[in-house]
C-alpha cells in the first residue's frame, strides 16, 4: 500500500519526478510504503529541529520480509534521475539544515524486527531501535548488546557509525550485514562478512561505500536474563544521570581524540565554555561535549555553536576538534 501525505504541496523542483519514480518502482515491486512530501525533519531527529525533506519515504517490513526489491529499484531510479538520497536511521547523530533536505530521505524506521539464525546469533533489521535490540537479546538470554541500552538510534545507523559506549563497540559483536550496493546498476543485494580491520573509532567501511544496510547479524553469548537486564538498567540510569535525556540533543558533539590526552568534553570544560549559548542552542551546563536545544533552537544556532566551540579550542589549545554529528541537507555551503 502506498500511503501519500502532502501530495498537494509538491511544489519543489523534482518532486513530480520523485512521485513518478515511486509509482513506477511500486508497480514493479509492491510493498507497504508511506510517502510524505515537505515533511519536517524536526520530527525525525533527536535535536528536534531542521527544515523539510522534499520527500520522505518509509518502506515497512512489519509482519513480512523487509522490501529490498523496492528499495533497490528506488535507489537505482533516483541515481538515474540525478536525485540525491539520504538514508535516515534513528536520527540520533545528525543536524538537519533549516532549509531542509533536497531529494529523497529514505527512512529505515519501518524495517524493524529480528530472527534467530543459529545458536547465540541474532539478525536485526536496520530500523530496529537499539534499545529494542538489546531488550530482545536479553529476553532470549543472550549477552553482548547491553551497552546499547538507552542509546537512541537504530541498528543500521549504529553499524554505519560503529557505535561505541562503555568500552564496547558494534564491530565487536557484528558478524555479517545484508546490504544493497547502489554504486552499481542495477543495485544488487549482498551479504558481507565483517572484516574488523575495516572498523575503527566511530568508523566503518559503510561510510566509504554506497551501501544501504538492510540488516545486521550479531554473535552473542549465553547469559542469565536477569543479570543482562540489570546491566542494561544500570546503563540507562547512567545515561539519565549524565543528562542524555534532559533536552533534545545528539549526544556527544565532538569525537574524542586519544592524541589530545583527554576527552573533548574535558577540554571544553577547562575553557569554561559550559553554558555558552547562541540562539536556542547551548553547551550543556553539566557536560562540555553536549549541545542542547533549549527550546526553539534553529539548526543554524546549533551549527554556529559547534563551530564557535571548535574555534575557541583551536585558538586556546591548538587542538582541532572533529564533529561527531553529521550536517545534513541544504546548508548553502
Amino acid at each position: 500500500m502506498n500511503r501519500e501525505k502532502g501530495k498537494k504541496q509538491k511544489d519543489r523542483p523534482g518532486q513530480e519526478t520523485i512521485a513518478r519514480i515511486i509509482e513506477a518502482c511500486l508497480k514493479e515491486n509492491p510493498c507497504d510504503v508511506e510517502v510524505l512530501y515537505n515533511e519536517p525533519m524536526a520530527k525525525h531527529c533527536t535535536f528536534k529541529t531542521g527544515g523539510p525533506a522534499d520527500c520522505l519515504i518509509r518502506p515497512s517490513g512489519e509482519g513480512s520480509p523487509s522490501p529490498p526489491a523496492f528499495i533497490a529499484a528506488l535507489l537505482g531510479a533516483a541515481r538515474a534521475e540525478g536525485i540525491e538520497v539520504f538514508i535516515l536511521g534513528g536520527g540520533a547523530n545528525i543536524l538537519v539544515s533549516d532549509s531542509g533536505v533536497r531529494g529523497i530521505v529514505l527512512d529505515t524506521g519501518g524495517l524493524a524486527g529480528e530472527e534467530e539464525l543459529r545458536e547465540n546469533m541474532l539478525r536485526f533489521r536496520a530500523g530496529t531501535s537499539l534499545d529494542d535490540a538489546a531488550r530482545i537479546a536479553a529476553k532470549k538470554g543472550l549477552s553482548g548488546l547491553e551497552f546499547l541500552a538507552g542509546m537512541p538510534g537504530s541498528v543500521g545507523g549504529a553499524v554505519w557509525m560503529n557505535a561505541r559506549c562503555y568500552g564496547q563497540e558494534i564491530a565487536g559483536v557484528l558478524t555479517e550485514t545484508e546490504v544493497i550496493d547502489y554504486s552499481v546498476s542495477p543495485p544488487s543485494a549482498l551479504r558481507l562478512p565483517v572484516n574488523r580491520q575495516e572498523f575503527g573509532y566511530k568508523r566503518s567501511p559503510f561510510q566509504r561505500r554506497e551501501l544501504f544496510i538492510l540488516s545486521a547479524a550479531f554473535q552473542l553469548s549465553s547469559g542469565n536474563t536477569e543479570d543482562i537486564l540489570a546491566r542494561m538498567d544500570a546503563n540507562r540510569r547512567d545515561r539519565e544521570e549524565k543528562g542524555h535525556y534532559r533536552f533534545p540533543s545528539a549526544g556527544s558533539v565532538f569525537k574524542n581524540n586519544s592524541d589530545f590526552g583527554k576527552p573533548a568534553g574535558k577540554i571544553i570544560d577547562e575553557l569554561g565554555l559550559r553554558g555558552l549559548q547562541i540562539g536556542g542552542a547551548r553547551i550543556a551546563d553539566w557536560h562540555g561535549n553536549f549541545i542542547i536545544n533549549t527550546g526553539g533552537a534553529a539548526a543554524k544556532d546549533i551549527r554556529a555553536l559547534t563551530e564557535e566551540a571548535a574555534s575557541r579550542v583551536k585558538e586556546a589549545a591548538g587542538l582541532l576538534l572533529e564533529p561527531e554529528i553529521l550536517f545534513i541537507g541544504d546548508w548553502g555551503d
